[in-house]
C-alpha cells in the first residue's frame, strides 16, 4: 500500500479552502491511502468554529471527501468535528478509493486544555481493513499511552493511523514516542500533524510513517508538505516474529501480577 500524510499548513483556512489545498497537492500521486491531520477539517486551535462546522460522519465535507476520494483513487482520512445528538466529539473518519465510509473513530482521552470544552470522549477502539492491512484509528493524546496502542495491536491492527495536533514544544512525541510504539507493537504507524500557525499555537510538523522495526519510511519537516511510503504486511510479520513482544506479554502479566502480591504480603507480615 502506498500511504501519504498531508502536513497541512491550513491555519486561518476554510474548509472549503483546506479541501482545495489537499485537492491541489494529492493530484496526480496514484496513492492508495492519505491521512490528514486532527481536526483537519475545522482547524485544531479554532474555538466556538469548532461547534459552527461540526458535521456528522456524512456531512457536506464527507462527501466533498468522498468525491475527492473516487476522483483520485485513494482512500482518504482525516480528521473533524463530529455533531450528534448526545454533543460533539473530536473524530477521524476514513473514506474509501469508491467513496464509502470505512471507519468513524472518536478521540478516547482528552488532554488538559480546551479540548473538555468542546468535546465529548469517545468510549471504544476503531478497526477496520484497508488494503490488506488491519487498521485501527488513535487520536493525538491516545496514542500517548502505550496501553491504548497495545489494546489495538491485541485486537489485530498492523497498523495505527494518527492524525494529531502537536505543538512545536513537544516534538519529542514525534521523534521518540512513535517510532517507540511501532517498534514496541511490531506495527505501522502513520502519524499525521500540522504545520505552520493556527491562532496562537505553532506546530511542530514532524508528521512521519514508520515501520514496524522503529524506523522511518519517510518523516516531513516543519512546512506544508506531503510524505509517502510503501507499506508491507510482511514486515509486520517480520518484526513480531523477530522479537515475539505480543507472545510474551500474557505470561509477563502474570509475572508481574504475582510479584506484586508477593510485596505486598511482604510489607504486611514486616
Amino acid at each position: 500500500m502506498r500511504a501519504a500524510v498531508f502536513q497541512c499548513a491550513g491555519g486561518g483556512l476554510s474548509p472549503e479552502q483546506r479541501l482545495q489545498r489537499l485537492k491541489e497537492t494529492i493530484s496526480g500521486q496514484r496513492l492508495d491511502l492519505v491521512v490528514c491531520p486532527e481536526l483537519f477539517m475545522s482547524g485544531y486551535n479554532a474555538g466556538d468554529a469548532l461547534v459552527n462546522l461540526a458535521e456528522p460522519s456524512d456531512g457536506a465535507f464527507a462527501e466533498a471527501i468522498a468525491s475527492l476520494a473516487r476522483a483520485n483513487n485513494t482512500a482518504i482520512a482525516y480528521g473533524y468535528p463530529e455533531h450528534t445528538e448526545e454533543g460533539i466529539y473530536n473524530s477521524a473518519l476514513c473514506i474509501d478509493r469508491n467513496g464509502r465510509l470505512l471507519a468513524n473513530h472518536r478521540k478516547l482521552l482528552l488532554p488538559p486544555g480546551f479540548e473538555s470544552r468542546y468535546f465529548k470522549a469517545g468510549q471504544e477502539l476503531t478497526l477496520f481493513d484497508l488494503n490488506g492491512f488491519r487498521c485501527a484509528f488513535l487520536i493525538c493524546y491516545d496514542v500517548e499511552y502505550p496501553e491504548s496502542v497495545r489494546a489495538a495491536v491485541e485486537a489485530g491492527a498492523e497498523l495505527i493511523i494518527v492524525p494529531t495536533a502537536l505543538a512545536r514544544n513537544w516534538g519529542v512525541v514525534a521523534n521518540k514516542l512513535i517510532p517507540t510504539r511501532a517498534f514496541e507493537n511490531g506495527c505501522w504507524m502513520i502519524y499525521a500533524n500540522h504545520a505552520g500557525t493556527d491562532n496562537d499555537i505553532t506546530y511542530y510538523g514532524g508528521s512521519c510513517i514508520v515501520a514496524p522495526n522503529g524506523e522511518d519510511a519517510a518523516r516531513a519537516g516543519s512546512d506544508e508538505t506531503l510524505i509517502s511510503a510503501n507499506l508491507d504486511p510482511a514486515s509486520v510479520t517480520a518484526a513480531r516474529t523477530r522479537l515475539p513482544y505480543l507472545q510474551e506479554v500474557s505470561e509477563l502479566r502474570v509475572k508481574l501480577q504475582n510479584n506484586t502480591s508477593a510485596v505486598l504480603v511482604g510489607e504486611l507480615t514486616n
